[in-house]
């Protein structure tokens, strides 16, 4: 009831009553040439329901006018803004141009009969005799005068329950397609993987940088050398520079979603990571095998991110520690694996964080593996990722 006496006041009420009538210039152009036919409008306009660009026009005019609150908002509208693929669209278009043309006929009959009907009475409760057969001639004055808002009421009423009718046919006759849907999810769903791609690259990139520059700035404070500070700047101020350039590039993609993110980092740039290690004062032992700058590129890029929050975890929970990394193109596949001690203190490194968790992501959607867990009294983080089915 509430929403029924808001109605009047809403723009909304008024743009549709105008979606209703614009058809009507159609209808008034050929009684004007033709008055004795006047449901042949009604066979001209179907034809035109089969051209495809048709349902894309009366998509973008049933937006503008029937839900304007949802303009420049595509993923709420109920309206498809595209033009017809199949035949069914077709179709539901055709049958849409004739409810359209019949509803707007209604509104335009009720428009001039209420709105004729309030000014008869108006002039009759000011004595003037009505000459319509509509209004009846032996009324009062007085009741003329108190009947004259009635038609105008019942007007607004009628305007928006068709208003209502004609914008949930249009919800169901110009919505999206089970096809156009699909599409629809299918490009939502590129959307949040692209949105946690890129909170993993932050979360790896940004995470290492500082992770390596707190362990520096500590150590350089404890150290309490001249050269061992200098040596300590150095390496902070390099790993913030790597760090600056990933932030650049995945900037970048924020910036330009059309473009496909360029230059990440590869396998074949892991020595920036393993000295970045070993500044931090661990040991690392390196062993890389095979051809790392022939990988393909989902392949190295997203092996480089596992390496770098691998060898992070280690850096954060476990400090300058003894690293052992292995990296070898194996037949068919890359195989990865990091493993150090682990600490003799109670350690967070088997804990569920966003790390571990990014690291089996990123295997997972390459169709690899990565496991991370204590082995063999050390922490190891080993991670398979087929070749052939990137390739």
């Amino acid at each position: 009831m509430y929403r029924l006496l808001r109605a009047p006041f809403k723009a909304v009420t008024y743009t549709r009553w105008l979606h209703l009538c614009v058809p009507m210039l159609i209808v008034a152009v050929w009684m004007f040439i033709m008055p004795s036919s006047p449901l042949v409008p009604l066979l001209l306009v179907a034809p035109f329901g089969l051209v495809p660009w048709v349902r894309l026009a009366e998509g973008l005019q049933a937006r503008f006018l029937l839900t304007p609150q949802d303009r420049g908002e595509d993923h709420k509208s109920a309206i498809s803004a595209s033009p017809s693929a199949r035949w069914g669209d077709r179709w539901r278009t055709v049958l849409w141009l004739e409810i359209r043309l019949v509803l707007s006929s209604a509104a335009l009959f009720s428009t001039v009969y209420l709105s004729s009907a309030s000014v008869e009475l108006g002039l009759a409760a000011f004595g003037h005799p009505s000459t319509r057969p509509w209004v009846p001639l032996d009324l009062p004055r007085w009741a003329a005068g108190f009947l004259t808002p009635v038609p105008v009421i019942l007007l607004i009423g009628f305007i928006i329950l068709l208003g209502e009718m004609i914008n949930s046919i249009a919800g169901r006759l110009l919505g999206p397609s089970a096809a156009e849907r699909l599409t629809a999810l299918e490009a939502r769903t590129e959307q949040l993987l692209e949105r946690n791609r890129i909170a993993r690259e932050l979360h790896d990139s940004i995470g290492h940088a500082l992770t390596v520059a707190v362990i520096q700035a500590g150590a350089a404070r404890a150290a309490g050398s001249p050269e061992f500070t200098e040596r300590a700047l150095r390496a902070i101020e390099e790993t913030g520079r790597a760090a600056l350039e990933d932030l650049e590039r995945v900037l970048l993609v924020l910036r330009e979603s059309g473009r496909p993110p360029s230059q990440r980092p590869t396998l074949s740039e892991a020595d920036r990571l393993l000295e970045s290690a070993r500044a931090s004062g661990a040991s690392v032992d390196s062993e890389l095998r095979g051809p790392l700058d022939q990988l393909p590129g989902p392949v190295t890029r997203e092996g480089y991110r596992i390496l770098q929050e691998a060898l992070t975890n280690v850096l954060r929970h476990c400090g300058p520690v003894p690293v052992r990394v292995r990296v070898e193109v194996a037949v068919g596949r890359l195989d990865l694996e990091v493993t150090n001690p682990l600490p003799d203190g109670p350690t967070l490194m088997s804990g569920g964080g966003s790390g571990l968790r990014g690291m089996r992501e990123r295997a997972a959607l390459l169709g690899g593996t990565a496991e991370t867990g204590p082995h063999d009294g050390n922490w190891r983080v080993r991670a398979r990722l087929p070749l052939e089915r990137i390739r």
